[in-house]
């Protein structure tokens, strides 16, 4: 098949898609009937969504700053199609796939993924775990990826090091418990009193009931802070990283883009000044790390944690709950 159009490849018609045509709250976006879409090029594939899961990516592109309009657009989104993760069903493949075949399970990032069908480049994606729901397999990609690149690629997380999790209820940080502690770390981890538990069963050695105790005050240094929140000074960083520690950035906690950007550019340009080290990255879904992950997941060193199930007609509620900044690890949508 070649990779003119997914739509000719398939059959003529329609499937249901969630649209943006303005910027707004979740609840702009409409559920429509759209033209299959053609691939950019023959690298790509048409995959079945049968379940994708929703991030903070998704809640950005509703209203972004205007700082961050020039690629997206400025009066409205040049691509109103939201949804990255995606779990399904090789359906099409580009005239240079070699890896994939019509029929396979995959696991990845796609664009527009909060459909019933959605185009991914074959870098993208891997072979789902087997083992593994779709809509476990959904979960995955961003949250876990990015989990995965920070503690082993970024923080270079070494045996027997002491790492913190600052937000380790969420879906980012649930990961980050997992890896950090199959990459052979002594883990702590910081959350709300329902998910002290949790935290521990994921494998941290000592976890912090934020509202009861902070853990900048607690005594212990660490190797690395691996933190999604960034809620505490500077100077508290460095007094419980080690001289040679790291904080490594990758959220800026509750919020809209608007405030979020703000405080991680002070937080950038505060630690360069005046310490502590640090690092701030964009995770990069690649199928290399989606297999690193396939392997975790199929050895069950790595669990999903999901915390809703919602419809794709229920799309604006998840993202809506998502917004609210309580979920439980992930939340997921059944297509």
């Amino acid at each position: 098949m070649t990779a003119v159009s997914a739509s000719a490849a398939i059959r003529p018609g329609t499937f249901k898609a969630w649209v943006l045509d303005r910027y707004g709250p979740p609840e702009i976006l409409e559920l429509r009937d759209i033209p299959f879409p053609a691939f950019r090029d023959g690298n790509e594939v048409l995959v079945r969504v049968f379940a994708t899961s929703v991030n903070p990516a998704d809640r950005h592109m509703l209203k972004p700053p205007l700082i961050l309009r020039r690629r997206q657009g400025m009066l409205r989104p040049k691509d109103g199609r939201p949804g990255l993760d995606l779990a399904g069903r090789v359906e099409v493949i580009g005239k240079n796939v070699t890896e994939l075949h019509v029929g396979d399970e995959v696991f990845g990032v796609g664009r527009g993924a909060f459909a019933e069908y959605a185009i991914s480049d074959q870098i993208e994606v891997a072979l789902k775990p087997t083992g593994v729901t779709f809509e476990q397999a959904a979960a995955v990609p961003i949250a876990a990826i990015t989990a995965l690149q920070g503690l082993r690629d970024k923080a270079q997380v070494r045996p027997g090091q002491r790492v913190l999790i600052n937000g380790a209820s969420g879906g980012v940080g649930t990961f980050a418990v997992q890896i950090a502690k199959w990459l052979g770390a002594d883990v702590s981890a910081v959350c709300s009193a329902p998910n002290v538990e949790l935290n521990r069963s994921l494998g941290a050695r000592r976890v912090f009931d934020y509202a009861r105790e902070d853990f900048t005050k607690s005594g212990e240094q660490y190797d690395v802070i691996f933190d999604t929140q960034l809620n505490h000074s500077l100077s508290a960083y460095r007094k419980v990283l080690l001289p040679s520690g790291l904080l490594l950035v990758v959220g800026g906690g509750p919020g809209s883009v608007g405030r979020v950007l703000p405080r991680m550019l002070k937080t950038m340009l505060g630690t360069r000044l005046v310490g502590p080290r640090s690092k701030f990255f964009i995770a990069s879904v690649r199928t290399a790390d989606l297999r690193v992950l396939k392997e975790l997941l199929e050895t069950g060193k790595v669990t999903p944690v999901i915390d809703r199930h919602y419809s794709l007609g229920q799309v604006p509620q998840a993202l809506r709950y998502l917004m609210d900044g309580h979920a439980r690890g992930k939340i997921v949508v059944t297509v």
